[in-house]
């Protein structure tokens, strides 16, 4: 699984509760990836992000996963971008993978990532509308779709932060708007104590020797999912279900038409 897209979709992140070795202090959590990012659209083919929970597991993500282009795309990704209408909002769009593709299929893109990073990265390779910063702060403008693929929903952080975003979004869609987004079932919780829920965690980035603050980070089972969306007033639907839970939903505003096709 992978966890380390950066996003806008973060709460300013708790003080550590654990001490990394290599932690340099002040650095936001997402600087890793971008770094990375960056180091890798510069030739370093070999660049890799480690995601290190807060128990000390680790896993390691090759930042060319970011750039891959059609070929490499699960099906999960093709499902998405087939249900993309309108004028898209790709969130935490990381190198823009998916932001060039529905480029070239002609629909309005505008690519949005908190890292500055990401950001030169995503204009070096031609995406045409990128915006730097953080979707609780996005304002003034409405899409039809809202894209949050790799997880990025994640980034809410808890299930609190879940109903933050459920609250606020809805000022980003339009009449008859959709979100797309995906995660999948983290499970039985296994820590002792357990936690309240399961997909609730903690995450840090290390990008040569380097690492960045602590997030929360949530996995969302469908079914969790589904409450907190209807709680908030958004249809939720299972699109797309692949092994091991991953899924792709499509919420839209409750008793709202189809919108743009």
């Amino acid at each position: 699984m992978t966890t380390s897209k950066p996003s806008c979709f973060r709460p300013e992140p708790r003080a550590s509760a654990g001490t990394a070795k290599r932690a340099t202090g002040g650095l936001p959590s997402w600087a890793p990836h971008g770094a990375a990012l960056r180091d890798y659209l510069a030739g370093d083919l070999d660049a890799e992000v480690i995601v290190r929970a807060e128990d000390g597991e680790e896993e390691r993500t090759p930042a060319r996963v970011f750039f891959r282009g059609p070929a490499d795309f699960s099906a999960l990704d093709e499902a998405a971008l087939d249900l993309c209408r309108g004028r898209v909002l790709d969130v935490g769009a990381g190198a823009g993978c998916h932001s060039l593709v529905l480029q070239a299929r002609g629909l309005s893109v505008t690519a949005l990532d908190v890292s500055p990073e990401a950001v030169a990265v995503m204009r070096r390779r031609g995406v045409r509308d990128v915006r730097c910063g953080d979707v609780f702060a996005f304002a003034g403008e409405r899409f039809d779709t809202l894209l949050i693929l790799m997880n990025g929903i994640g980034l809410v952080g808890t299930l609190d932060g879940l109903d933050r975003f459920l609250r606020d979004v809805s000022r980003l869609v339009a009449d008859g708007g959709q979100i797309l987004l995906d995660s999948f079932d983290p499970g039985p919780p296994d820590a002792e104590p357990p936690r309240a829920y399961a997909g609730e965690m903690r995450f840090q980035l290390e990008y040569r020797g380097v690492c960045g603050a602590y997030y929360d980070f949530v996995f969302l089972d469908f079914e969790t999912l589904r409450r907190h969306a209807e709680a908030a007033g958004w249809r939720c639907e299972s699109i797309w279900r692949e092994d091991e839970g991953h899924y792709l939903a499509r919420l839209r505003r409750r008793g709202a038409t189809e919108g743009v096709q």
